[in-house]
């Protein structure tokens, strides 16, 4: 069992970058080429391919190459569900921290 959370730890690192929750959010859905991805999220083809690197290696997305193009998917749909369930706690707790910050608001 300590080698599950071992690998867990290992995967949940390269969640840690915003670059890489925005690549994977934009192939949530769909394929999209390394020509692509640079373009929609506003990095160098080089920077990019260090992300998609990181992301390779630790099998969370798959590559494949057609002529000069390399086209990037996420490997399970699983991956996807697991950000937006995390997502959707830290949109909870910044509502929470709102209600907060407005009730505080009011007693002064």
């Amino acid at each position: 069992m300590k080698q599950i959370y071992e690998l867990h730890a290992d995967v949940c690192k390269i969640f840690s970058n915003a670059k890489r929750l925005e690549i994977l959010s934009m192939l949530k859905d769909r394929e999209l080429s390394a020509g692509e991805l640079s373009e929609q999220i506003g990095v160098n083809k080089a920077n990019l391919s260090q992300h998609m690197s990181v992301l390779r290696s630790k099998g969370v997305v798959l590559s494949r190459r057609e002529g000069v193009n390399i086209y990037y998917r996420v490997s399970n749909p699983k991956i996807i569900q697991a950000c937006n369930l995390m997502r959707e706690v830290l949109m909870e707790q910044l509502q929470e921290k709102g209600k907060l910050v407005s009730s505080f608001k009011r007693i002064k």
